[in-house]
């Protein structure tokens, strides 16, 4: 009973681990995923070798899965709590709703907007660049405004200038 304990302990550890490595390779964080890919294959043999030692009962294999499966949750709670990076949203409008964009930029926000033709008439885009720690708030905004609007948000890789990399060396000079 005790092994089956430990092996679903070590499930719920490995999984989530396994996750923010590979969130810190994807997001370049070299050092971080070097020290979790450590922890990760340490926790992982460990784990195995209780596994596969002896008589390799089912409900030890069983458990193993379901650790395994629980810990995928785990980690992807984990993974939307810190909200690591960054994320851009397209936002779709009938109207140019200039009361949503002007809340927006108040809200610390860059707002680009863009004409254009749709199938029937104009259009406008906007286009949004934040912490993917406030894309719900953002959101929020938006839904607000315009219940109507149509959104996509999706993860840059890497960006260089522009109205947030300077909002962000502003709010390090008050810091300091």
């Amino acid at each position: 009973m005790s092994n089956i304990l430990l092996i679903f302990l070590l499930q719920i550890i490995l999984v989530p681990t396994l996750s923010l490595r590979i969130i810190f390779v994807v997001k370049n964080m070299s050092i971080l995923a070097s020290i979790f890919g450590f922890l990760e294959a340490l926790i992982y043999v460990f784990g195995l070798s209780i596994v596969l030692s002896g008589e390799q009962s089912i409900p030890e294999m069983l458990v193993y899965a379901l650790g395994f499966a629980a810990g995928i949750f785990l980690g992807n709670y984990i993974e939307n709590k810190l909200a690591l990076g960054y994320t851009t949203l397209t936002v779709n409008l009938m109207n140019r709703n200039t009361e949503l964009v002007s809340t927006l930029r108040n809200n610390g926000y860059g707002v680009t907007v863009f004409e254009g033709m749709g199938k029937d008439s104009v259009r406008y885009q906007l286009q949004i660049l934040t912490k993917r720690s406030l894309e719900e708030n953002v959101m929020s905004i938006i839904e607000k405004f315009d219940p109507s609007a149509f959104i996509i948000s999706y993860e840059p890789r890497k960006f260089k200038g522009g109205y947030l990399l300077k909002a962000m060396k502003k709010t390090k000079k008050r810091k300091s």
